[in-house]
């Protein structure tokens, strides 16, 4: 019996390190190739082609310099305000996102920073655990040991969900504002980022207090935003 157990816990192992080889070899070819979907997407779509059986996926990749500085001051205003200086976790975020849940008694702030999202996007699903955000904290390592800050916000940017079936920030500004995404205001762009949280929500409550307040914060703080 101890030896059939030994040998499934070595068949877990081995497993486990050939995912992680694959995933790194992905990250390896979306250095210079860019990803057509993630994770995430094809199991979105998978839930809204449950009644919508015919429904596509609203996208068009854009590159970097192709996408306005608004929107990725924005973004780093909003969502990661130390995201050039960190290693890809921002553990002094995760701190206050901790102390803030643990004062409320449920989850209201996340700390991940913006390599975290994209790690979890290109490989997993939604669900929350303890070995789901172990198997981000590693995919998030990988991604900044083999690409540039630049590259990482490109790629997010380009597959970030902005509402029910709609990725990435060209998609996002032709449904929201019927524009490019090189053409965004400081405004728009500010907007976009803070409905990035939750955006299927704010898709259909486009009018929400909080959004505007929101909005305006992220204007004013988006002047001290260094971008990659």
């Amino acid at each position: 019996m101890m030896k059939l157990i030994k040998r499934i816990l070595l068949a877990l192992v081995l497993l486990f390190i050939l995912i992680q080889c694959y995933f790194f070899a992905l990250i390896l070819w979306w250095t210079s190739h860019n990803p057509s979907s993630t994770s995430f997407m094809r199991h979105q779509l998978a839930i809204i082609r449950e009644t919508k059986p015919d429904a596509q996926l609203q996208k068009q990749w854009v590159s970097y310099d192709r996408i306005s500085n608004n929107l990725k001051r924005a973004i780093i205003a909003s969502e990661d305000a130390n995201f050039r200086e960190h290693d890809g976790i921002d553990w002094n975020a995760m701190e206050k996102a901790y102390q803030k849940n643990s004062k409320k008694g449920r989850v209201v702030s996340g700390g991940s920073t913006i390599t975290q999202q994209l790690a979890k996007n290109l490989f997993l699903s939604g669900q929350r655990s303890y070995i789901r955000k172990g198997e981000e904290f590693i995919i998030t390592f990988m991604l900044e040991a083999a690409m540039d800050k630049e590259r990482i916000f490109e790629i997010y940017l380009n597959v970030v969900e902005w509402g029910n079936g709609v990725y990435g920030a060209e998609a996002a500004s032709r449904h929201y504002y019927g524009i490019s995404a090189a053409n965004l205001s400081p405004a728009q762009a500010a907007r976009l980022a803070v409905m990035l949280p939750n955006p299927r929500y704010y898709d259909v409550n486009r009018g929400s207090s909080y959004l505007q307040k929101r909005t305006d914060l992220i204007v004013r703080r988006m002047g001290s935003s260094t971008l990659p």
